[in-house]
């Protein structure tokens, strides 16, 4: 991410708006899963638009508990990772694997356009502009999804025996120094924090 100004992080309730907007839309589904790829696997708008259903799919083509994502689709030589499926994100898969039908091969995208055929980066990154625009939620960005993505697992990897190594492993990070530029600070979690000292 460049320098400057970040994308802001979304609000549990924020999200929560956001997933009930977009039952509405007119392709729930799809709309869905592009949204929770940027908030619940800490996707970059480049990397939505790429993922295809084998990077999320198992040797049967079933929705799989992993995200595969190949380096050929993120950024630098070392991007690939694999990132275990947050249950709400994979339940969204599953319903838009079952919508699509037998139609789903595992070279084919994830996320569609109207025709069928892959968006581009810019679609994606176009795509969560308008939504968060029309939402009036200024300052938010395609990249609003994963800084909130890596801020929350910042925040809750001690509590599962984990550390910063782990959050950077999962946003494919050559440094760690870069994941932590993406972690938005707390300041009820500072004054807590210092009463423990």
């Amino acid at each position: 991410m460049p320098q400057g100004k970040q994308a802001k992080i979304l609000t549990p309730k924020q999200e929560a708006t956001i997933v009930q907007l977009l039952q509405g839309t007119r392709y729930p589904a799809r709309d869905r899963v592009m949204f929770l790829l940027s908030m619940k696997a800490g996707l970059r708008a480049k990397e939505i638009a790429l993922v295809t259903w084998g990077m999320v799919t198992d040797a049967e083509g079933q929705v799989a508990e992993v995200l595969a994502l190949e380096n050929r689709i993120s950024k630098g030589q070392g991007g690939g990772r694999l990132i275990p499926l947050n249950a709400t994100l994979r339940q969204a898969l599953i319903a838009l694997h079952q919508l699509r039908g037998e139609a789903v091969g595992a070279d084919q995208p994830v996320i569609t356009s109207e025709r069928g055929g892959a968006l581009t980066a810019s679609s994606v990154t176009k795509w969560f502009f308008a939504l968060y625009h029309d939402l009036g939620m200024r300052g938010c960005s395609s990249h609003s999804g994963r800084r909130t993505f890596i801020t929350r697992a910042a925040r809750h990897v001690s509590a599962v025996g984990g550390s910063l190594r782990d959050v950077q492993q999962l946003a494919g990070h050559a440094s760690l120094q870069t994941t932590q530029r993406y972690i938005d600070g707390d300041t009820d979690a500072q004054r807590q924090l210092v009463q423990l000292l």
